[in-house]
Order: structure tokens, then C-alpha cells, then sequence
């Protein structure tokens, strides 16, 4: 390698005449990057084996995403991986909680696995927060002892998003053990500000991902925090925090998809799309880039990746524009990702093992000021709203209030009822076995009916999303933990396609199965409903549907 680096013995395969990207600089260095044993010799004048032309060609780093739950997408990890790396990304930095919350240390192990087989890098965080708050247990409980285990394996990177804020400014044992377990630590702490930031900060936790303004993530990046920004499907903050990158801040900020379903990946991209917003909205393509390799490789301590210089790991991109950024190849370890086919995945145990409700257990009374979620357009925070109202009235179309309807996957329970505006239904409901976090079933509609049809399709599959629409009822099986299809990714993108058009016909918004299931997370300000009844993320406690 060292005589190859000198040009003494020829390279593998050297692309000439292109512009590489250097993060370092955020400029272009001309001339030939040459490759060798998956490693970059350096960019100048060499010989190889097999020669590649890049005239008026872009060659970038392997782009790498900073914060993912692949559960989100709907896909295995390595159908992920399949979709993902057509879009240049070589590297995503994953919390496998969602899965983790259904199926504890199993669910670990299947992520891990897959790890092994896919076609990019996909490289764990250990999942902190299982469940999300002590209040919250859904199909396990993982504390450091059972984490612990998992420390040292391949794929292991560090420590995910610590959510518990409570947890960390109480100084709970439990959390501080978790803390010891890595020096790479996620954090989330959305809205938190002050001298409770201050805290959690000094506790051990080193970046943020739940920015949604400005002010919030400029007070976070100069408390030495590493932002990164996000843009996923219906958590879209790449306009609203953009304006913070600059030459002096981009070491510390990093895109991030967060969750996104499989339609949206496909049609419109991964990170190459958030350098495509980020660009549009006013950010320069090399800043973008630059956050999009070598910031997320250098915060996670990927001294290996993130930038073509010599020794790094051949992983790249080639495209036209860096602009338009339409990635046109894709390598890793200086070899050729191309399209390939799908992998039957191995079976995943059942993991819903509840009755369908019966009318009664979703019924709600009660009259005069009901608390009412209020959905929050692109993002995943919602408003606490208030309704005078009776549960006679409920639906109530001409004020958009719907029932939400939280049933316990794991046992026969009482459900949590609450009421959500927003959704703009005229009619038909829609469920799925994805809540985050502890994803129990969800379901909301205009009819105790439709709901309960819903509930009873999404059961009956062993997880699913559901659309009913009178006597329309289309289904997309989650048979992985209820969180994933096994079904190629070109599949599943279609048939969220026909849920998102006939949930279209409902009258309702867009990405109404995103929107859905987040209203359990209670990390998340600021109303939400779970399997127990209303929950107040202010006071961070439960509260009755009709105030006192």
C-alpha cells in the first residue's frame, strides 16, 4: 500500500479527471483519486489497473446519516441498506429503541445480525431509553446490565438518545450507569433551555437532533452540543436551522433523517435530499456536503471514513452537480453498490398478543373544557389545546376533533382515549401497531366503527397499518415486530402509496400515519394519549381528558 501510495506499484482502479471533494477545505481538489485494497492512496497523477473517466464529474465522501431508527422506514435493515445506498449513503448511525421496546434484547440481536449482511455500514447505538420513561413499558425493559452485554460487539458505536430528561437532572442511578457504559452519547432534549440544559450537558450528553428553532439550536450548538438537523417525514427542520451553519459552526452540525417512511426514501431520497434542502435553502453545496461526511464521521470518531484522503476508506459518490446532487454511482470500500435483489428475511416472532376492544372500552364520557391534541404541520411536537365540548359530540367534523383510541399490544388492558385535531378527516379511520415509543396499537377515525375495524386488521395481520374507508379496507403487513414488512422496498413504498390515497379520500393531511404515531411519545412536548389516557409532557404526568 505504502509503495502504491508513491506511485511505485499501480493502483486498483483510479477515476481521472474529476473534481473530489475535500471536506477539510470545503473545496474541490482536481485530478485522479486512486484506489487500493478499498483504501484511498491520494489524489494526483497515478496509474492503475482499471481506469475510470470523470470528466465534468463530482466525487464525495460516502455520505453518512448522523441519527436513524431503520424501524421507521418499514423495512428490514437490509432492505434499508438496499434502498438507502442507491442515494450515496455508505454509513447510518442507528438506535434500534423501536424494536428494542417490542422486543428487547431479541429485537437487539436481529438489528445486529442484519447488520453483518447489508449492503452499507450500519453502525448501532445502544438503545437508552427502553422504555421511553419508567411510566411507559411496552414489550421490555433493557437496563445496563442487560446493555451491557451488547458492549464491544461489532456494529456497537455508543450510547442513543438519552430521552429521559427528568431521569438525568434527578440524577436517577439507573441512567447514570447507563451513561458510564460509552463516551459516545446521544442526546434529546427538546425545548430544554437554561440551566436544566446546563445540567444535562454536564451529565454526559454531547448533541441534539429535537431542534426545531433557531434560537433553541444556536443556544445548544454554543454549549458545545453537536446539532444535528433534521428532515424526515414529517419532522422537517432543515429550513428553520440552516441559517446556523456557517464555515465557523459546520464541524458541529449534521443532518439527520430520524424517521422516514419507504415512499418518501425512494421518491425523493436519503441525506442526498437533505443536501438538496439544505442547498435550496439558501446553505452552499460544499457546507452541505461537508455536513454530510466529515462532520458526522468526526463527532462519532470515524477517523476511518467522511473525507478521500490517503488511508481512508474508499467510500464515495460520483455526481454531476453538486447542486442538483443526483448521485449517479456509489462505492464502498472502493467497490460498486449497484442495484440488487431482494433477501427473504428470516421470520420474526408475534408480537401482539391483544383482544379487539370492545365498544364500550372506547367509549369516553364526560362534558365542558376537553384537552385536545393539536397536530403541529412537519413536525412531531403538537399544542395543547382546549374545546368545550361533550362526548356526544365526539366526532366532531366541523371542528376537526377526533377520537384516538391507544390499545396495549402485549395484553388484554383498558385503552387510553383521547382526542386530536388536525387530522381533518371526513370520514374512515386509519391504525397501525407503530406508537412510538413503546408502540402499542393507535388508532384514530370518525366512527367508534371504523376505529375499532381498524384495530381489529391491524390484530388480526400481527401488526400493520390500516386504512378503512367504508367498505375499502387496505392493509400493509408489519410482521417484523409490527414495525417492519419483510416485502421488498419497491413493494411496501407502493402499497403506502394506496394507505396515503385512500386515507387522501378520508379528506385528511398528508402523512397521516406519521402524524398518528407520535401522539404516544411522551419525551415530546406537548399533549400526547397512550394505552393509559392523556398525557401533559409539560408536567410530564397523566391527565383527565375533561379538566376539573
Amino acid at each position: 500500500m505504502i509503495d502504491a501510495a508513491r506511485g511505485l506499484e499501480p493502483a486498483d482502479v483510479v477515476f481521472e479527471n474529476a473534481s473530489v471533494f475535500n471536506p477539510f477545505t470545503c473545496l474541490w481538489d482536481e485530478g485522479s483519486l486512486a484506489i487500493k485494497n478499498g483504501h484511498v492512496l491520494g489524489i494526483g497523477d497515478y496509474s492503475g489497473k482499471m481506469v475510470q473517466d470523470c470528466t465534468g464529474q463530482y466525487i464525495v465522501p460516502g455520505l453518512i446519516d448522523a441519527h436513524v431508527h431503520i424501524e421507521s422506514s418499514l423495512l428490514t435493515p437490509t432492505e434499508y441498506a438496499r434502498l438507502v445506498a442507491l442515494h450515496g449513503t455508505t454509513t447510518v448511525i442507528a438506535d434500534p429503541h423501536e424494536i428494542a421496546n417490542v422486543a428487547g434484547s431479541t429485537g437487539m440481536a436481529y438489528m445486529l445480525t442484519a447488520h453483518e449482511r447489508a449492503a452499507i455500514d450500519i453502525l448501532y447505538l445502544l438503545p437508552s431509553c427502553v422504555p421511553a420513561t419508567p411510566a411507559d413499558v411496552g414489550g421490555a425493559v433493557l437496563e445496563a446490565d442487560d446493555l451491557r452485554r451488547f458492549n464491544g460487539d461489532d456494529g456497537i458505536l455508543g450510547l442513543g438518545e438519552m430521552m429521559n430528561v427528568p431521569g438525568v437532572l434527578a440524577a436517577d442511578p439507573g441512567i447514570a450507569a447507563k451513561l458510564h457504559l460509552s463516551c459516545i452519547r446521544d442526546g434529546h432534549a427538546p425545548g430544554l433551555t437554561g440551566k436544566d440544559l446546563n445540567a444535562y450537558i454536564l451529565a454526559g450528553l454531547q448533541s441534539d437532533h429535537e431542534c426545531t428553532t433557531f434560537a433553541e439550536a444556536e443556544e445548544k450548538l454554543k454549549k458545545g452540543m453537536y446539532i444535528f438537523i433534521r428532515e424526515g417525514s414529517t419532522e422537517q427542520n432543515i429550513e428553520e436551522l440552516i441559517p446556523l451553519v456557517t464555515p465557523a459552526t459546520v464541524s458541529r452540525c449534521c443532518f439527520a433523517t430520524d424517521d422516514c417512511h419507504a415512499d418518501l426514501l425512494m421518491d425523493a431520497g436519503h441525506i442526498d435530499r437533505c443536501i438538496r434542502r439544505a442547498v435550496a435553502h439558501g446553505l452552499s453545496p460544499e457546507l452541505a456536503i461537508r455536513m454530510a461526511t466529515l462532520s458526522p464521521a468526526e463527532r462519532f470518531g470515524l477517523s476511518d471514513r467522511g473525507a478521500l484522503a490517503p488511508g481512508r476508506r474508499a467510500d464515495f459518490c460520483i455526481v454531476d452537480d453538486p447542486e442538483t446532487f443526483v448521485v449517479r454511482q456509489v462505492f464502498r470500500n472502493g467497490t460498486e453498490i449497484k442495484a440488487s435483489s431482494h433477501v427473504p428475511q428470516v421470520p420474526f416472532p408475534p408480537s401482539v398478543h391483544c383482544s379487539v376492544p370492545s365498544r364500550e372500552a372506547i367509549s369516553i364520557s364526560g362534558n365542558g373544557s376537553a384537552r385536545v391534541i393539536g397536530l403541529v404541520p412537519d413536525q412531531i411536537v403538537t399544542t395543547s389545546l382546549r374545546y368545550d365540548c361533550s362526548a356526544e359530540d365526539i366526532p366532531d367534523l366541523d371542528r376537526d376533533i377526533l377520537k384516538v383510541v391507544v390499545c396495549n399490544r402485549y395484553r388484554d388492558a383498558p385503552c387510553g382515549i383521547g382526542l386530536a385535531h388536525g387530522f381533518a378527516f371526513r370520514e374512515g379511520s386509519i391504525a397501525c401497531s407503530i406508537s412510538h415509543d413503546a408502540h402499542n396499537i393507535i388508532a384514530v377515525g370518525t366512527s367508534d366503527d371504523a376505529i375499532l375495524q381498524a384495530i381489529h386488521q391491524v390484530i388480526r395481520a400481527q401488526g400493520a397499518m390500516v386504512a378503512v374507508l367504508g367498505m375499502e379496507t387496505v392493509i400493509l403487513p408489519l410482521d417484523c415486530a409490527g414495525l417492519m414488512s419483510t416485502l421488498p422496498y419497491p413493494e411496501v413504498a407502493r402499497r403506502l402509496k394506496v394507505l396515503h390515497d385512500v386515507a387522501r379520500k378520508m379528506g385528511g393531511i398528508e402523512n397521516p400515519f406519521m402524524y398518528l404515531s407520535f401522539l404516544a411519545l411522551t419525551v415530546i412536548p406537548s399533549l400526547r394519549v397512550t394505552d393509559r389516557g392523556v398525557f401533559d409532557g409539560e408536567s410530564f404526568r397523566d391527565v383527565p381528558l375533561f379538566l376539573d
